[in-house]
């Protein structure tokens, strides 16, 4: 029986011709010569303006030749320029699947997932556009962006610095790629100077104008940042990006109602009207929360999500989220770990501090605090445990996948197997250029770190881990306030948020029953209400002295790539706690699936009392 089903992706052929092909079913090129007519039916057709007919002369010829490259670019393009995202996707995948040689589709692919925020699968083919071709400075560019907006600007920095000797000159748009670089790197000084330079070189690119204004807003110089977005509004009036940011910059004065106003939607805003994006609604939603209109703030944030999705936002990946979980469960016991060695301590080696949390549960607050002491050099979110993840098997060569790939450590050819993955980290970690002069400690605090906490426990058993916990329900809100890709894209929905925070809750609670680790739960409310007192504790913890000057967090001048960046430049401040009670109503569908490990962490569910919540056990 034929299928008929048209493909989900919207690409207009038919599913089994599209996203459900089988690609060993595809003839060789040569055989596909005699459509090649059709092809150029179709180019003749969209020269005349004529979209719809060139489109179906080429699924027609997709339908006899599923495999043709030059007929999947062709349905690409027109589907791009038709907004068709997610068909654009399929079909550009399909095409590197097809010949993975193909530079051009390479680098769609990868800007493609680069916008998506799927960084981990847009290096993967970041990497390959540079072995396609390793001379090409645009391959170089690609794995600048891709590793600059994957926190690892150290080694895009090298990227972009590839790109200028490739160009034999001056290239401004990578002189103002270079200055986003630097400017993660805290190195605001030098990134000020590269952006002067490319605006003297190429004035009125509007990219460049506009990541200045960002970088002077991070560092504070808030005039100087409007002046900049003064000059953005004349390049592209009512730009979104550019409204977004001086929205942001007039918050950060306290302006809340003039950031308020630039960010309003009409109602009736029909086709002609821009509407706001994901960003600019849900910086809108932050601003009214600030002025105490929660309604219509959460409305903001819950359009927010659905223009996001709508967007082609990615959907949360609860298959493969349990997967993992069931799977590192079942490695992670207690008779097994019985069994297992330990990685030993690198002598004369700052070693790392896991600061581990959900997003937005208060882990830059400790990281802020800990880094004003001058024994502890700020990591900020590093990657490595998760790149060990993903190589384990061929650093041990094992044919099975993390976790699985740990049972190597039981071959006598394997038993130093767990230093060498130390070492690993250690070394990505002093390439990083994160290490200052005097500290025996450095700071990392990889959002969702705590799923790996038997790796690093195996890793590094004598590092210490502070877990930051916060009410449940203060962390849902603030993830949903904001658009995260950590934890298998579990932000795109309020329940599903819950339920990767349930599914994380579950697996560090197995970790606490069968590993031994230097553990210290930290609860974000305490911090904030007793700072001396906790942070004498966590600075015990780690094994430094107490330091007054890291009770005046506020005044570490280090930019904080977190979207905390702005907070964690004030002093400590309680209007975050309990920040649910005002929007019980709108949480009521994900209640019951937090109430169970509310319950367990101490916290209850108040609207009005400020009940405090017990010790961590």
């Amino acid at each position: 029986m034929v299928d008929f089903t048209p493909c989900p992706c919207g690409s207009g052929l038919r599913r089994i011709r599209c996203c459900a092909l089988d690609l060993a079913t595809l003839s060789p090129p040569e055989a596909t010569n005699a459509l090649t007519p059709m092809l150029i039916q179709a180019e003749t057709s969209l020269k005349a303006g004529d979209i719809t007919t060139a489109e179906n002369s080429v699924r027609h010829m997709l339908e006899l030749a599923p495999g043709r490259e030059d007929a999947l670019l062709f349905l690409y393009r027109t589907s791009r320029q038709q907004n068709r995202m997610p068909a654009a996707e399929a079909l550009i995948r399909r095409v590197v699947t097809i010949n993975p040689n193909n530079f051009w589709a390479t680098n769609e692919l990868t800007l493609m997932l680069l916008g998506k925020g799927a960084l981990a699968e847009a290096e993967i083919h970041a990497r390959n556009a540079i072995r396609i071709a390793p001379q090409n400075a645009q391959a170089h560019n690609l794995m600048g962006l891709v590793l600059t907006e994957a926190n690892r600007p150290l080694i895009g920095e090298y990227h972009y610095r590839r790109v200028l000797e490739l160009a034999e000159g001056e290239e401004p748009i990578t002189l103002a790629n270079l200055a986003w670089n630097l400017k993660n790197q805290g190195r605001i000084d030098e990134a000020r100077a590269l952006y002067k330079r490319s605006m003297e070189l190429k004035p009125g690119v509007l990219q460049t104008v506009l990541g200045f204004a960002k970088m002077e807003e991070a560092d504070r110089k808030f005039d100087a940042a409007l002046k900049l977005l003064d000059e953005a509004e004349k390049l592209l009036p009512d730009n979104p990006s550019v409204q977004l940011t001086r929205a942001t910059v007039l918050a950060r004065q306290k302006k809340t109602e003039a950031a308020l106003e630039i960010l309003h939607e009409p109602e009736d805003s029909g086709s002609a009207t821009i509407k706001l994006g994901p960003s600019e609604l849900s910086e809108k939603g932050r601003l009214l929360d600030q002025l105490g209109r929660y309604d219509e703030a959460f409305a903001a944030f819950d359009t927010a999500k659905k223009r996001a999705l709508e967007f082609g936002a990615r959907p949360y990946m609860a298959e493969a989220a349990a997967d993992l979980a069931n799977r590192l469960k079942g490695f992670f016991t207690e008779r097994r770990l019985k069994t297992l060695p330990v990685a030993e301590v690198r002598p004369n080696f700052p070693q790392p501090v896991f600061i581990v949390g959900f997003p937005r549960s208060g882990t830059t607050l400790i990281e802020q605090t800990l880094t004003v002491h001058p024994r502890i050099s700020a990591g900020d979110e590093l990657p490595y445990i998760n790149d060990i993840t993903q190589i384990m098997p061929r650093l041990l060569a094992s044919p099975l996948n993390y976790p699985d790939a740990l049972a190597e450590l039981w071959m006598g050819d394997q038993r130093e197997g767990l230093n060498e993955l130390r070492d690993y980290y250690l070394n990505r970690a002093a390439k990083s250029g994160i290490f200052k002069e005097g500290a025996d400690f450095f700071t990392d605090k990889m959002p969702l770190n705590e799923t790996h906490l038997g790796l690093i426990a195996l890793l590094f058993p004598q590092s210490p881990i502070i877990h930051v916990i916060r009410h449940p329900l203060d962390v849902l809100l603030s993830v949903y306030s904001n658009h995260l890709t950590h934890g298998f894209f579990c932000a795109a929905q309020m329940e599903t948020i819950a339920q990767h925070y349930n599914l994380v809750a579950d697996l560090i609670l197995h970790y606490r029953q069968n590993l031994n680790m230097r553990y210290l739960p930290v609860r974000y409310e305490d911090m904030v209400v007793d700072q001396e007192a906790n942070v004498r504790k966590i600075l015990d913890f780690v094994g430094v002295d107490f330091d007054p000057r890291c009770l005046s967090f506020e005044q570490n001048t280090r930019y904080a790539r977190t979207a905390s960046y702005a907070q964690v430049t004030e002093k400590l401040y309680d209007r975050s706690r309990y920040r649910y009670r005002p929007y019980l109503k709108h949480l009521e569908p994900v209640l019951e699936i937090l109430r169970p490990v509310i319950d367990r962490l101490g916290y209850i569910i108040d609207p009005l009392d400020a009940a405090e919540s017990k010790a961590a056990e």
